[in-house]
């Protein structure tokens, strides 16, 4: 398991001001490497994060053959000339969800693929039962293991596939079978968030024929073979949304370069709710507070909805508006377990409930899920020592000291350095009081 590199100090109170540069996606970036084991030819990705989950997707990558070459500080030379193994070692088992989307390529270089079950944050279940169906019905055979499963197949073949949920895995792990695959491949009812059509963009590129509908399908034409690519990622809108919601909760004023509005529509609209604003820039995007802040009610869906990964952040700027607000989180079972720490250590107002209080019941109703929170707000917040429990609620926890009035000190660090990329030095660059120390 890997440790902190570090703890981080934070002295709230003060408005950031300044420019921070986007980092490229890290949901679009490690799918992407996986995708070039589709092929024998070099692939350079551009815009690539040097963040921790890079790097483990790079040391799967490199177990099966890959040469990996870094041409810059952001641009990596990957080529898997030969596959030369179709199982990853079980140091990986619990680490992330990568794992399980090199079953496609694997089948189609090797037959067959040994990987270990997924891990990551602790937010829920999210099993890989899609995952699985949808390769049987593409021919594969799946044979259960203890802490991995074996799948193996001749040659996948088209099939139509009717996912339950739009889940985002099971989208890319089907895209990456069917490219390769004989015939025509039909997914319906795909996730298509902008990290899985820059995914199909540098598919597209390889030599892929896949068509995006309006009703949530695609289509894939299998072809034979894949050529490498030159691909620039995309920029990450979770990042950026941090940082706007960073803006607006110290009373400061970001611009992030590489903003793309299109992406953050949503998001820019639930901002304007509460009393954040945007403006574009020759770059990017700037964030600041337009009006006093004051209460809101979202809920969390799949895309074009508000992206449960801006909840987090979002509900920390919420403890700091006036009145009620209400989330309501529809896409994991268990995503607010760092509320309690905010209540608790540092005096948010925030109330869990397993009701569903959106528009309309989830899939969570009546269910024993803590998946609804009522933050009742403006709050006082106070610093504290604080533990980070995932990715996502590591920077809610950052946002919080910003907030707040003293030092506080953030452990549980790495799982935020998973995703974001150099963030007490971007946070320094727009004024934060922020340090680290020894673990």
């Amino acid at each position: 398991m890997a440790t902190d590199r570090h703890a981080y100090r934070i002295t709230g109170g003060v408005p950031l001001r300044g420019t921070v540069e986007a980092s490229g996606a890290k949901n679009a970036v490690t799918k992407e490497l996986v995708a070039t084991l589709l092929t024998d030819e070099p692939c350079v990705l551009h815009g690539v994060p040097r963040i921790v989950e890079v790097d483990i997707v790079l040391g799967m990558l490199a177990e099966l053959g890959t040469e990996v070459t870094w041409l810059g500080e952001h641009t990596v030379r990957v080529h898997t000339p030969k596959a030369m193994s179709t199982s990853l070692s079980s140091m990986y088992s619990g680490v992330n969800r990568i794992p399980i989307l090199m079953m496609g390529p694997l089948l189609h270089r090797r037959g067959e693929a040994v990987v270990p079950l997924p891990g990551g944050c602790t937010i829920g279940k999210r099993p890989i039962d899609f995952h699985l169906q949808g390769l049987h019905q593409m021919g594969a055979d799946t044979v259960d293991r203890p802490g991995s499963v074996k799948v193996s197949a001749n040659r996948l073949t088209g099939a139509r596939v009717q996912l339950p949920f739009p889940s985002v895995g099971a989208t890319e792990n089907l895209l990456l079978a069917a490219v390769l695959a004989k015939g025509t491949t039909v997914i319906s009812n795909a996730a298509v968030e902008p990290e899985i059509v820059d995914l199909v963009l540098m598919l597209q590129k390889m030599g892929a024929l896949i068509t995006i509908d309006t009703d949530r399908t695609l289509t894939v034409v299998g072809v034979d073979a894949l050529r490498g690519v030159e691909h620039r990622t995309v920029a990450d809108r979770i990042e950026i949304a941090s940082f706007a919601a960073a803006a607006v909760a110290t009373g400061g004023r970001i611009e992030v370069r590489g903003g793309r509005q299109d992406h953050l529509i949503t998001f820019l609209n639930v901002l304007r709710h509460i009393g954040g604003d945007f403006t574009e820039t020759e770059h990017g995007l700037e964030f600041f507070r337009g009006e006093e802040l004051r209460a809101t009610d979202i809920e969390t869906g799949v895309h074009p909805g508000f992206m449960t990964d801006w909840q987090q952040p979002i509900t920390v700027l919420l403890t700091q508006a006036n009145g009620t607000s209400v989330v309501h989180e529809t896409i994991y079972e268990d995503r607010f377990g760092y509320a309690e720490q905010l209540s608790r250590a540092m005096g948010a107002e925030i109330e869990l409930t397993t009701r569903c209080l959106g528009a309309s019941a989830c899939r969570w109703h009546n269910r024993d899920f803590l998946h609804t929170a009522k933050i009742s707000g403006p709050s006082k917040l106070k610093a504290a020592d604080l533990t980070i429990p995932d990715l996502r609620a590591g920077f809610g926890y950052v946002l919080a000291a910003l907030v707040a009035e003293g030092t506080s000190t953030i452990s549980g660090t790495r799982y935020l350095e998973r995703g974001y990329e150099e963030p007490v030095a971007k946070l320094a660059a727009v004024g934060a009081r922020i340090t680290t120390q020894p673990v």
